[in-house]
């Protein structure tokens, strides 16, 4: 199956676990002073590492290649609907917070807070 292209604005090609060539989706929502940075995962169509495991790294190939401030991102991981049956291919969204020399920490969005990230945008 292929991941719906309303999820992401752009293709962001990165250097997965050992500099694998890796592909995700790509949104940057600026709304009420936050930057809000969504990795979508693209399963078939990303050769490479998974949003999930390159997590801290992704996000610090993101922000170089956008000029962004890691320190003053919101990163949020999105698994999209794959129209499936099985559950776990439903779509969920979580914000990720990367610490110091600690595992990072994911907090499942909620429906509301979704809906609220995405209103006045084109996806929803």
């Amino acid at each position: 199956m292929r991941i719906s292209e309303n999820y992401y604005d752009e293709v962001f090609p990165f250097g997965g676990a050992w500099e694998m060539p890796s592909k995700c989706g790509l949104k940057i929502i600026r709304k009420e002073g936050k930057c809000y940075v969504i990795v979508t995962e693209l399963y078939r169509d990303n050769p490479g590492t998974s949003v999930t495991y390159a997590g801290r790294s992704l996000a610090r190939q993101i922000c170089e290649a956008k000029g962004l401030c890691p320190e003053s991102i919101i990163y949020i991981e999105c698994n999209p609907d794959m129209n499936s049956k099985l559950s776990f291919y439903d779509e969920e969204y979580y914000q990720v917070h990367f610490h110091d020399g600690l595992p990072a920490t994911y907090r499942l969005l909620s429906r509301e807070e979704v809906n609220d990230l995405f209103e006045h945008t084109d996806m929803k």
